[in-house]
């Protein structure tokens, strides 16, 4: 059984920081590709950016220079560290990885997903 486990998120004031971090457990053969999404209430669940096993990261044009993602293959999690928050940022933010185990190949994990809110 493989979890994906959140913390981080809160509440802060626009232009303010947070950082979320997202570990991997369980019967895990290998971790691909890890990443974020986010919902916002009566939108879409959309990425934020995602990070491979190996190559570039990418990010939603809406975070591009104010989000870093950042995984510690060795830990088997997957970080997220929001800069210059807007209150257009707000919602539940949701860890994602694509894991391999004995039994299942490339499955795909989400994590119970963590409240961000951005006050203006």
């Amino acid at each position: 059984q493989v979890q994906l486990v959140e913390s981080g998120g809160g509440l802060v004031q626009a232009g303010g920081s947070l950082s979320l971090s997202c570990a991997a457990s369980g019967n895990i053969f290998r971790i691909n590709a890890m990443g974020w999404y986010r919902q916002a209430p009566g939108k879409q669940r959309e990425l934020v950016a995602g990070i491979p096993s190996g190559g570039t990261t990418n990010y939603a044009d809406s975070v591009k220079g104010r989000f870093t993602i950042s995984r510690d293959n060795a830990k088997n999690t997957v970080y997220l560290q929001m800069n210059y928050l807007k209150p257009e940022d707000t919602g539940v933010y949701y860890c994602n990885a694509l894991i391999s185990t004995p039994t299942i190949t490339r499955g795909n994990y989400w994590g119970q997903g963590t409240q961000v809110t951005v006050s203006s």
